[in-house]
């Protein structure tokens, strides 16, 4: 077994306010995911970087509102929906939904794609190569706090978390840094810096792969212990969102197919 780190989840405080290392995950996605959105940008010059400076914000109020809402909707409604003042009282201590985070992300970007007349596919596409990036750190995180571990197992790298009781678990958390992260960051980056890419494949190819993988993951991970399965003992409320965006990304990225077919077949 691998030994749990033990890592405070407060990284420091700050005048007698506790930094937690979910807030530094969140403030590191944002500011490496916008390095990389200016770099990858400066080469495809699609959108000018310094207009896509101000989408930060408009991404920020999306994920936090999106993923908070989604938390409380997705995961805990009967909880909240009688304690409506600790939605944003307890949003410190984590409880966040990735899945209401992405429908947020996607409001706000088509209201600043309508606010600066932008192409929104286009948009969509540079935040997806870019998400990756914050997933990776969140990931981490749940990792530090000994949250959203795995099922019970005897691999060589299982952990036994602090609050998993005394038994060795899956560390699904890092399975999930490293193909919610790492491998989708890789593969997007590829298909971005091909030179025939039609707006809104890198954002299809997002929703198709998470939903792929993530589906993968849950097949490790523990449900939530208020919500178990939702449908025999394998579909969790993970899975059953994923769903939607395999199905979505699929839609989408068939209608740019053909439509990249078409300007294909004009041209020759």
């Amino acid at each position: 077994m691998i030994p749990f780190p033990n890592i405070n989840p407060t990284a420091f405080s700050f005048f007698g306010i506790d930094i937690q290392w979910y807030g530094i995950a969140y403030a590191m996605g944002f500011f490496l995911g916008l390095m990389y959105a200016k770099k990858i940008l400066s080469n495809k010059k699609i959108i000018d970087p310094k207009i896509f400076e101000d989408v930060i914000l408009w991404l920020a109020l999306g994920v936090i509102i999106g993923g908070r809402l989604g938390y409380v909707i997705f995961y805990d409604f009967n909880f909240y929906s009688n304690n409506l003042l600790l939605i944003l009282l307890d949003i410190r201590k984590g409880g966040m939904s990735f899945h209401g985070g992405l429908i947020g992300v996607v409001l706000s970007t088509y209201l600043f794609s309508l606010r600066k007349k932008i192409s929104f596919l286009a948009c969509m596409d540079v935040i997806a190569c870019c998400a990756p990036i914050g997933i990776f750190f969140g990931r981490l995180t749940n990792f530090i706090n000994s949250e959203l571990w795995g099922k019970t197992t005897s691999v060589p790298w299982a952990v036994i978390f602090p609050n998993g009781g005394d038994i060795p678990r899956h560390p699904s958390q890092i399975y999930e840094a490293f193909l919610e992260g790492v491998l989708l960051f890789l593969i997007l980056g590829f298909f971005y810096k091909r030179k025939y890419v039609i707006e809104g494949y890198c954002a299809s190819l997002f929703l198709i792969l998470y939903g792929i993988l993530r589906v993968f993951a849950e097949f490790f991970r523990e449900p939530d212990s208020h919500i178990g399965y939702i449908m025999s003992s394998f579909v969790t409320t993970g899975t059953l969102l994923s769903f939607p965006m395999i199905i979505i990304g699929l839609i989408i990225f068939f209608r740019r197919n053909a439509k990249f077919r078409k300007i294909v077949k004009k041209k020759y």
